[in-house]
């Protein structure tokens, strides 16, 4: 049995069952006693809660998805962070995953259900990315499908925090490679249209049944992604209207500039195709994919320039022959008397340039010294001595006075010792009738901090005014305390008035309050409200608020309680409880459905007919008819569904009472 099962979390989620597990977390489902509703709690896997910094990670990615509102993206409740438990409290969603849903559909969904679920995804991944969030691993296996037909997006910002966990490209990355961007397969910088790469593979997958590129491991699927060309989705399902083809191209374009810029780009031809499919929008499908280098890639070095010269030259056919030349050239018979003549006056005349240069640099470099006196000072290195012996060195005085400015901590220097000096050493100064003023700082040592005393305060408290001081809080030690408060500070190491220096960790020592005991729940279930109370008390319990629910238990048996059996929880805990009323019977009523069948040209039509969701009729009617009647039975408000072809044709509320 899993070990959190039956458990409550913050005295507030009672775990109730798995309902997930994943590469990073657990999956629960649990109920919330504050709110009084069901919820999904993802809880980080032991192994990677260990990794501070991915736990970091994660409760910041965490956070600022819980701030992210939509219809069509899983809502984030809470984050938790405790000493050994991190997890997520989120909506939970009564629904398949859209990967499972293809399956249900053979592998493929027909266009205009395609197009009713690539909208409401990509609405979600235009509201993520207006407040600056990057799903990067959208896919079928994340996106959820109601029963009513609407989607959810879930795991905003996970694939961000997992990168920290894995950067390679293994068998586990396989699900996920699919679909994504050729950017995110080079390892290169990513933004929002790494997300619309990802939706139009989605797309594709939908209309056509089939993955754009498969292989046999990750990193060949990653390679396709970026150098290989898809086939169009029309080749190969030829009934999907051009309009949606060229959507899903732009949107997997594998240069970025070619690619919807934003999903606002992207919905708005989603829209203007959901007005009229026979749209074309006149994409050039051929420009999207290629091998030609994408603008957010490093500029390609050249090998040499020898070779860029010989790219630039024409063809060897198109190129103008070139002059004939003569081996060796024609020269006038006196031609080598002329150059022996012109060779023997050249040499003198550098071995003249190069004795007149020398002379100038020997007369500047050796003997202008002679004529001027250079009297300035070099200042000395004073840095790292200790003033009192500066003061009494009468080398230094004699042409120097040296002025303490003031003191300052310093870890590189010990207390007395110059760290700093003005002006610097080395600078020439020219003396004068007073000596030359070096203006130096001197270390007082390191700097120190007086531990004070935090006795008594409230744990927070205590961490603010310690944290005021430079200092370090490491994770507190709880203890119960028949003295102190609950969340007060029983003591400190180390303890008030020792030194200590700025970034030294303090531990505190944080009281519970006093020691409870603890009982472990007994079994309430299956005997009476009257008989339950007894029990708790007798176990040191109490209870709570009982409710009346219908059950098909007979009518005043408990058959519900907040706290599993078995748990251990502190003495004197409530405990809620759900008391059977019996069944509860609504009368039921029927009612005439009027299905008007399409006139389209299609002979007969698949139609299937729901109440609240539970299927009332379905078969293939003749649409010559005109009008198809069927009559549904049900009671009060329910809600009835009408499909042709499995696409959703008419919703409505029917009174079954009236």
């Amino acid at each position: 049995m899993n070990q959190y099962i039956g458990k409550m979390l913050d005295n507030r989620y009672e775990i109730l069952d798995v309902i997930g597990v994943g590469g990073m977390a657990v999956v629960y489902k649990a109920y919330c006693h504050r709110l009084h509703r069901f919820v999904a709690i993802k809880v980080l896997k032991r192994d990677l809660a260990s990794d501070a910094e991915f736990r970091r990670r994660f409760h910041e990615e965490a956070q600022a998805v819980a701030m992210l509102s939509h219809p069509n993206i899983v809502s984030v409740y809470d984050v938790s962070r405790g000493d050994d438990l991190d997890y997520i409290v989120m909506e939970l969603i009564d629904g398949i995953t859209l990967k499972q849903y293809m399956q249900k559909k053979e592998g493929r969904l027909n266009w205009r259900e395609s197009l009713y679920f690539i909208t409401q995804i990509v609405r979600a991944l235009g509201h993520a990315h207006s407040r600056g969030i990057i799903h990067r691993d959208i896919k079928p296996q994340n996106i959820m499908v109601l029963r009513d037909g609407s989607v959810k997006v879930a795991d905003f910002g996970i694939a961000r925090i997992m990168s920290a966990a894995q950067n390679t490209l293994t068998q586990e990355a396989l699900g996920s490679v699919h679909y994504i961007s050729p950017e995110q397969a080079r390892g290169s910088h990513i933004d929002a249209r790494a997300d619309i790469y990802s939706a139009g593979v989605v797309l594709y997958e939908m209309l056509t049944g089939r993955l754009p590129f498969d292989g046999d491991s990750p990193v060949s699927v990653a390679i396709q992604h970026i150098s290989a060309k898809p086939m169009s989705p029309r080749e190969l399902v030829p009934d999907i209207p051009l309009g949606l083809e060229e959507i899903t191209m732009k949107a997997m374009a594998s240069r970025i500039d070619q690619r919807y810029m934003n999903a606002e780009a992207m919905l708005r031809d989603l829209e203007e195709f959901r007005k009229n499919p026979q749209v074309e929008f006149h994409y050039n499908l051929a420009s999207f994919h290629g091998s030609q280098p994408v603008p957010d890639e490093p500029t390609q070095p050249v090998d040499n320039a020898s070779s860029l010269n010989r790219r630039q030259r024409p063809p060897a056919r198109n190129r103008p022959a070139p002059p004939p030349r003569r081996y060796p050239p024609e020269e006038p018979e006196d031609y080598e008397d002329d150059r022996d003549r012109k060779r023997s006056l050249v040499i003198p005349i550098v071995v003249v340039a190069f004795l007149v240069v020398a002379g100038v640099f020997l007369w500047l470099t050796f003997f202008s010294g002679i004529f001027e006196k250079d009297d300035s000072l070099k200042v000395p290195n004073l840095l790292g001595e200790r003033l009192e012996e500066v003061l009494q060195d009468e080398e230094i005085l004699k042409n120097f006075q040296v002025i303490q400015t003031g003191t300052e901590p310093s870890e590189q220097y010990e207390a007395g010792q110059i760290l700093r000096q003005d002006p610097e050493s080395g600078t020439k100064m020219t003396p004068g009738e007073e000596p030359i003023t070096i203006n130096v700082v001197v270390s007082s040592g390191k700097e120190t901090v007086k531990m004070i005393n935090v006795v008594g305060d409230t744990y927070e408290t205590a961490v603010a005014r310690l944290q005021q001081l430079d200092l370090k809080v490491d994770t507190p030690i709880k203890e119960p305390s028949d003295t102190v408060k609950e969340n007060e500070v029983i003591s400190s190491d180390p303890v008030e008035g020792v030194e200590l220096s700025p970034g030294d960790t303090v531990r505190l020592v944080i009281s519970t309050g006093p020691e409870t005991k603890t009982v472990v729940v007994p079994t309430l279930t299956g005997t009476t409200l009257e008989n339950a109370r007894t029990i708790a008390a007798g176990a040191g319990l109490k209870i709570g608020s009982a409710t009346n629910v219908a059950s098909d238990q007979p009518a005043g048996q408990v058959v519900y309680q907040s706290v599993a059996p078995g748990t251990e929880v502190k003495e004197g805990t409530s405990i809620v409880l759900q008391v059977s009323k019996g069944p509860e019977t609504k009368p039921t009523h029927t009612k005439t459905v009027e299905v008007v069948l399409p006139d389209d040209g299609r002979e007969t039509v698949n139609v299937r007919i729901t109440v609240d969701g539970e299927e009332a009729y379905h078969n293939d009617v003749s649409t010559e008819q005109g009008t198809f009647y069927h009559s549904v039975t049900g009671s009060g408000a329910m809600e009835i569904c009408i499909y042709f072809d499995d696409v959703l044709e008419k919703r409505y509320t029917e009174q079954f009472d009236q």
